[in-house]
């Protein structure tokens, strides 16, 4: 498919400019699965410590996480970091990610973790549909046009 237009501000790129960086997913994808806490990202993530504060500081930033301050007795105030809207937003793109790496990059084993409808324990699937309900099978079926906020550049 060739698009007969460029935009100078692409919303891949500008998404990338703030989570396109692996630790930063897997920062994430912890929150995700309800880990909230600075050492037990750490342990969970294998980050090291600077780049894991970064990487909190910049979702705090970018208004993916929010701070919550929490005291464990006889000990100094701490932050936990819960996932914001804008955050969970996100889920979708950490799934697709996992499927992928499920199809292309996962041994004979299978899976390492396998996503379960909580209410009937059915496997999680993605679908893409149209706002008419069609279901759309891959790119092939989609047609890119100028958006409103479009800023368009010469081929």
């Amino acid at each position: 498919m060739n698009v007969p237009f460029r935009v100078t501000n692409c919303s891949i790129e500008r998404t990338l400019d703030i989570v396109g960086e692996k630790w930063t997913f897997l920062v994430l994808r912890e929150a995700f699965t309800g880990v909230r806490r600075f050492a037990d990202m750490q342990a969970s993530t294998g980050a090291p410590r600077q780049v894991l504060s970064a990487r909190l500081a910049r979702l705090v930033d970018e208004g993916l996480l929010r701070k919550e301050p929490y005291r464990e007795p006889g000990q100094r105030q701490r932050d936990e970091y819960r996932l914001t809207e804008k955050g969970r937003d996100l889920y979708p793109l950490l799934v697709a990610l996992m499927h992928w790496g499920d199809k292309y990059l996962t041994g004979d084993d299978g899976p390492p973790v396998l996503l379960t409808h909580r209410d009937c324990g059915a496997p999680i699937e993605q679908h893409f549909r149209c706002a008419e309900g069609h279901e759309v099978a891959g790119p092939r079926e989609v047609t890119p046009l100028p958006g409103d906020g479009a800023e368009l550049r010469s081929a």
